[in-house]
C-alpha cells in the first residue's frame, strides 16, 4: 500500500518538551517540601497529569484533598506553559524539518497526534504549525494511547485509511496505539522499548523518505 501520510507524535518526536514537565514537577515537589529527581521522573512519562500527581504525591508521602489535587496540578501546568513560552526554534529535534520538507515535496500529507493540550501552543511558538494539514491533541480526543483514536482521528481528518498512514512515536503506548490502529509506525528511540515498532532510529538524521517508501 501507497504511503500517502505521516502521523506525527509531539513530545520526543519533533521536540523535546519532557524537561520541561520534569523541571515544573520538581518545582511543585519542593513547594510541597520534599525533592523531586530525574530518576522518580521516569515514572510519569506517558501518564496523565493527574495519575502523574498521585505519583508524585507517593513520592513524598504526602496526601491532599481533590480540591487541593486539582489546584497543584493547574500550578504544575501553568509552570509547565512559562517554561514553554520560552522555547526557541533550534529546539525542534534534529532533522525533522528536513524530513518535513521532504514529505512535503513528495505530496505525502502531514498530520499531528498528540495528547497534549499545549500542541497548538507550542507549534506556534516554533513557527512550525504550517508544516501540518492536520492537528489532532488532547482537545479533541478522549481516550488515552494505546487506545489509537488520536491516531485513526488523525487518518480521517486527512481523508486516508489507516493503511496509508505512518505513525512516528517515541513512547511504547503510541507504537501500541499505532498498531491498534492498522497503522505502520517507525519508532523514535530505543530498540528494546520500541519492540513493537515495524522500523526503529535513533532520530531523524537516521531516516529519509526513502525509508519511509520500504515500509
Amino acid at each position: 500500500m501507497n504511503i500517502k501520510g505521516c502521523i506525527f507524535d509531539l513530545d520526543g518526536v519533533v521536540v523535546d518538551t519532557a524537561k520541561y514537565h520534569f523541571l515544573a514537577w520538581k518545582k511543585l515537589g519542593q513547594e510541597l517540601g520534599f525533592d523531586f529527581t530525574e530518576q522518580d521522573n521516569e515514572r510519569l512519562k506517558g501518564v496523565s497529569r493527574m495519575r502523574s500527581l498521585d505519583i508524585l504525591l507517593e513520592i513524598g508521602g504526602l496526601s491532599l484533598t481533590e480540591e487541593e489535587k486539582v489546584a497543584a496540578a493547574t500550578k504544575k501546568n501553568e509552570w509547565y506553559l512559562e517554561y514553554i513560552k520560552q522555547m526557541k526554534p533550534e529546539e525542534i529535534l534534529p532533522g525533522v524539518l528536513d524530513f518535513f520538507k521532504s514529505l512535503k515535496e513528495a505530496g505525502i500529507k502531514i498530520a499531528l497526534g498528540s495528547a497534549s493540550k499545549n500542541a497548538v501552543l507550542i507549534l506556534n511558538i516554533l513557527d512550525i504549525k504550517g508544516y501540518f494539514d492536520v492537528i489532532v491533541d488532547g482537545n479533541s480526543v478522549s481516550k488515552a494511547k494505546p487506545d489509537p483514536e488520536v491516531f485513526l482521528q488523525g487518518a480521517e481528518k486527512l481523508g486516508l485509511t489507516a493503511e496509508e498512514c505512518v505513525v512516528f512515536e517515541d513512547a511504547e503506548a503510541g507504537v501500541e496505539a499505532a498498531k491498534n490502529g492498522g497503522m505502520r509506525c517507525v519508532g523514535i528511540g530505543e530498540p528494546a522499548v520500541l519492540s513493537k515498532a515495524d522500523v526503529v532510529v535513533d532520530g531523524f538524521n537516521a531516516f529519509t523518505i526513502e525509508n519511509l517508501k520500504q515500509l
